[in-house]
C-alpha cells in the first residue's frame, strides 16, 4: 500500500459535487496530481501527460473534479459519489472497497500479459470488483478468460497525446536513410509470445549493412538482469555497434530518420501502443510488427508490415531506395489517419471513458431524485 495510514472516510461536505473521479496511476511519480501536470518537462516528455490533462479538462466542464487516488485515500476533494479507477496497481483498492462513498468504476490494463502477467491472472477478481475492466482485446488473445466476467470487459485504446503531426519534427527534411530503433533492454524470461528477441535479431542482421541505429537504456549494461538471456549475449557485439545511447525525446530522435523499426513487445490482438503513433507524429515511416489485426485499427497503407518480408535484409533492400513520393505518401496517409475517426479513438480515449462513466452516474442520480 502506498499510503501507510488511511484516515477514516468522512461524509462529503454539503457543497460537494455529485461525482468526483480519482485515478491510481501506474507509478508513484504521478501522485499528488502530477499525472495531470503537462507543464512538467520530465514527466510530460513528448506529450505523454496530455491525455490525462485533457480528461481533467473534459470532466471540469461537467463540474467534476479529477485527482490522483492518494487524495481519495486522504479523503480530500470528495464528492457525494467517488469513482475510483486503477491504471495498474492491484494492491490499493481493497482498502476502498468497504467505503460506502467509493465506487470501483474501472481498471485499465495498459501493459500486455508478457509485461504484467499478475494483472491478467487477477482478471477474474477484477471483473467481480470493478464495473468495467479495459483490455486491449476482449477475446482473450494472450490471456485466459477462465473465470472472467466477459460482460465487464471493454476494448481499450492506448491514450495518445496528439490528433495531428508534431511540428517541426514532422517537417524535418534532413534525415538519415536508415532505420532507427528506440527501445530499452528487457529480458522476457520464460514468458511468451514475445518480440524482444525478434527486435534483437533484426538489429543484429541489419547492423552489418550500416542501416540501423539503436537508442534506449540499458543496452551497454552487460551486468544487469535485463541482459542475462541468450538473445542479448548471442548478439551483444552487433547491439553495441548499433547502439547510440539513450534519447531525451523520442520524437526528436525519430525525426532524424526516414524509417523506424517498430515492434510491439508482444504480438497480441488489439495491442497498439504509442510506438507507431510516435512515428506518425514525427513523420517517420514505421516498419511495424504487432498484432495480426493491426490493420483493423491503423490503416495498412500508413506503415510497412515487417511480416511481408522473408528476412530483415530483404526488407531493407526493398525500402532503401524508396522514392520521395512513396515516402511522402506514407506520411500524408498517416497524417490523415491521425485527424480522422480512427486516430481520434486513441486521442479521445481517456476523456470519453471518464466522461461517459461520470455522466451515467449523474443521470442515475437525477432520475432517482
Amino acid at each position: 500500500m502506498r499510503t501507510a495510514t488511511l484516515p477514516k472516510a468522512r461524509p462529503a461536505p454539503a457543497t460537494a459535487p455529485a461525482v468526483a473521479v480519482f485515478v491510481d496511476p501506474p507509478s508513484a511519480h504521478y501522485l499528488r496530481d502530477a499525472l495531470f501536470d503537462a507543464a512538467d518537462p520530465a514527466l510530460n516528455r513528448d506529450g505523454g501527460l496530455l491525455p490525462y490533462a485533457r480528461a481533467r479538462e473534459a470532466l471540469a466542464q461537467d463540474g467534476i473534479g479529477l485527482h490522483t487516488a492518494d487524495h481519495l485515500h486522504e479523503c480530500r476533494y470528495l464528492g457525494t459519489s467517488n469513482h475510483y479507477w486503477s491504471m495498474g496497481p492491484l494492491e490499493n483498492y481493497a482498502a476502498l472497497a468497504s467505503r460506502g462513498d467509493v465506487e470501483l468504476r474501472g481498471f485499465m490494463l495498459f501493459e500486455p500479459p508478457l509485461v504484467s502477467p499478475g494483472m491478467y491472472a487477477a482478471l477474474p477478481q477484477l471483473t467481480r470488483d470493478f464495473a468495467e475492466v479495459f483490455v486491449h482485446n476482449i477475446v482473450g488473445d494472450g490471456y485466459s478468460l477462465r473465470g472472467v466476467d466477459v460482460t465487464r470487459l471493454r476494448k481499450f485504446h492506448w491514450p495518445q497525446p496528439y490528433d495531428d503531426v508534431v511540428e517541426p519534427h514532422w517537417s524535418k527534411r534532413q534525415r538519415r536513410n536508415a532505420l532507427v530503433v528506440i527501445a530499452g533492454n528487457h529480458n522476457p524470461g520464460r514468458r511468451k509470445p514475445e518480440q524482444y528477441s525478434a527486435r534483437i535479431e533484426a538489429i543484429a542482421e541489419l547492423e552489418p549493412l550500416g542501416c540501423i541505429d539503436l537508442f534506449g537504456r540499458g543496452w551497454e549494461r552487460w551486468w544487469s538482469r535485463s541482459s542475462l538471456w541468450r538473445s542479448y549475449w548471442w548478439h551483444r557485439r552487433s547491439l553495441l555497434k548499433a547502439y547510440r545511447g539513450p534519447c531525451d525525446s523520442k520524437l526528436a530522435t525519430l525525426s532524424g530518420y526516414r524509417f523506424s523499426l517498430c515492434l510491439e513487445n508482444m504480438p497480441m490482438r488489439g495491442y497498439v501502443t504509442e510506438k507507431i503513433f510516435d512515428c506518425f507524429y514525427s513523420g517517420t515511416v514505421p516498419v511495424y510488427q504487432g498484432g495480426a489485426d493491426v490493420a483493423e485499427f491503423v490503416p495498412a497503407d500508413t506503415f510497412i508490415d515487417a511480416r511481408d518480408f522473408a528476412s530483415w535484409s530483404d526488407l531493407w533492400l526493398a525500402i532503401k531506395d524508396m522514392s520521395d513520393a512513396q515516402w511522402q505518401g506514407y506520411r500524408e496517409r498517416a497524417r490523415t489517419f491521425l485527424a480522422g475517426p480512427g486516430g481520434r479513438a486513441y486521442y479521445r480515449s481517456l476523456s470519453e471513458i471518464f466522461v461517459r462513466s461520470s455522466r451515467s452516474t449523474g443521470a442515475l442520480q437525477r432520475s432517482a431524485s
